[in-house]
């Protein structure tokens, strides 16, 4: 299982990009942090999700 912002969900051996791709994220607008470490945008296409993985997914938001 991997945890995404506190969710458990059965996508280990996805890739990454697939993922946030599927869930509906704006690649552009967002940034992953992956087991306490942020993970760079250049990675997200080789990024293959583990057991145990624990992802945080920020969407950053315009405004004033």
């Amino acid at each position: 299982m991997v945890r995404i912002n506190g969710k458990e969900m059965d996508i280990a051996g996805d890739v990454l990009s697939v993922y946030l791709e599927n869930a509906g994220y704006d690649i552009k607008r967002i940034a992953v942090e992956m087991n306490g470490d942020i993970l760079p945008k250049s990675k997200y296409n080789e990024t293959i999700l583990k057991d145990d993985d624990e992802l945080e997914v920020v969407s950053f938001v315009g405004g004033g």
